[in-house]
């Protein structure tokens, strides 16, 4: 599955929120809380003392880190509870390494909390098993809903909405561009580079250590100092290249039909192998740790295939601590313009004693205001369609020391969210956790050269059909 996303998430959640002002929903459960946390509520629970009478219901919030990451989620309710006197939640801490786990054994048990945090892979099998509260109706009393692509559907429902809205991105040094006097990746889409435009400008970038650029007949390949282009090494974006190549992992239509064997899938993977096995401007697929990006980009490659949530987590720093003049551009396109979108996702839990309060709980935590520092600081994008419209409240997010100019973010970043990206599989797929591992383990040979993409995903068809059954 996405080991690397669902790493970037965790980084999120520990940098997450010194609150700044919100407002607090309608609508309230039965029951009482406990005084001590308890994975869930018990059926009949007593009221909290001093926490504002009997009344008051508690709610549970599952969510995965370490101390630190849980005294910041307990500032952000004690301003939910400030704002209202008939909702207690209460966190339950998981380190993010058991969290998969540690959810599972409570379901077994029955003793799930109301609410929580999962990783996207997660969400659509339970969904399948009737265990997540339909969450359309979540966002009734307050000014809108999310985005629509944020939704997680399964069953003619939405079980689940992102906690925060990500894409896939063009990073790379300005500096060296200007040194080499090329124009940076664009930031438009209506000026996005073919692939074979963004191969010329990667051999151009990519340097031997005696300065020979990827054109030259001199140039060693075999001592690269700089590479053109780096890519994160997470299997699950190489759907976004499927996408551009009018191909893709499932078919639209069905979730549970793989296409991936498709000549235009493989194509696209294949493309993405021969940047290293033929044209020598990146290194091979999944060598490079997708923990650096900052340091790649300042020493060793001019442009990197990255998530959003890099302006927080690398870029950023790196430009306020390193001097880093980083830039953003939209992906090139292969046959068509198209990125693809990701995001952690609340739920609520069937189970829950208390829907209505939990479902107030998490539609008031999802406000922009609850998440500015995660959102101002580069690490999540606002879940909600306003931030993406208003011209005031894009420079109030996007203007910063933190992010690239302004102009260029808003067209790369903003405007390409908004109108091209496309949702990943696991919003509608079951299992994308499995197939994932399978399709990492079947393309190792392609990036090696030793197989072509078309013959080792037609190798691996049976496990792949397989693993989207979750067999």
């Amino acid at each position: 599955m996405s080991k690397n996303i669902k790493r970037i998430i965790a980084f999120a959640v520990c940098l997450m929120m010194v609150l700044a002002l919100a407002a607090c929903g309608g609508g309230d459960g039965g029951g009482g809380g406990g005084e001590e946390p308890a994975p869930a509520p018990a059926a009949d629970p007593a009221p909290a003392p001093d926490e504002g009478g009997a009344d008051r219901v508690t709610v549970t919030y599952s969510m995965w880190g370490d101390t630190n990451e849980l005294a910041t989620l307990e500032r952000v309710i004690e301003k939910f509870e400030s704002e209202q006197d008939r909702i207690h939640v209460e966190a339950i801490q998981i380190d993010r390494g058991e969290y998969e786990a540690a959810l599972n054994t409570m379901a077994v048990g029955g003793s799930l909390p109301d609410t929580a945090i999962m990783a996207e892979p997660q969400v659509i099998s339970w969904a399948e098993q009737g265990m997540l509260l339909p969450a359309g109706d979540m966002f009734a009393g307050f000014p809108e809903a999310p985005i629509d692509q944020l939704a997680f559907r399964w069953g003619g429902e939405t079980v689940g909405y992102s906690v925060s809205n990500e894409i896939l991105n063009l990073y790379y040094n300005r500096a060296k561009f200007a040194e080499a006097g090329v124009d940076v990746p664009p930031a438009a889409v209506a000026d996005a580079w073919s692939w074979d435009e963004f191969i010329d400008v990667a051999k151009t970038m990519t340097i031997d250590a005696n300065g020979n650029d990827a054109h030259s007949p001199a140039f060693d390949a075999n001592n690269v100092a700089q590479y053109g282009v780096m890519f994160d090494p997470a299997i699950w974006m190489l759907e976004a290249w499927t996408l551009s190549n009018n191909g893709g992992f499932y078919d639209p239509a069905d979730p549970n039909s793989v296409t991936i064997d498709q000549p235009a899938a493989t194509e696209a993977i294949q493309m993405i192998a021969d940047l290293s096995l033929v044209h020598k401007v990146s290194p091979q697929f999944g060598t490079n740790s997708d923990a650096q990006i900052d340091t790649y980009l300042l020493n060793d490659a001019a442009m990197y295939v990255q998530g959003q949530w890099a302006v927080g987590v690398w870029l950023g720093p790196a430009k306020n601590s390193d001097g880093l003049d980083y830039g953003v551009g939209v992906l090139p396109t292969m046959k068509r313009n198209v990125t693809v979108g990701t995001g952690g996702v609340n739920v609520t839990f069937a189970s829950s004693q208390n829907q209505d309060a939990a479902k107030e709980w998490l539609a008031w935590y999802a406000q922009v205001e609850n998440s500015w520092d995660l959102i101002e600081g580069g690490i999540w994008m606002p879940i909600f369609p306003v931030w993406y419209t208003d011209d005031a409240k894009m420079h109030e997010w996007a203007d910063n020391p933190n992010f690239p100019p302004f102009d260029e973010y808003k067209s790369a970043v903003i405007d390409y969210a908004k109108n091209t990206a496309e949702p990943a599989a696991w919003y509608w797929v079951n299992n994308t956790d499995k197939f994932n591992d399978v399709l990492a383990t079947a393309l190792a040979p392609v990036w090696t050269g030793q197989s072509t993409a078309q013959d080792a995903i037609d190798g691996a068809m049976n496990a792949l059909n397989a693993a989207n059954r979750g067999n």
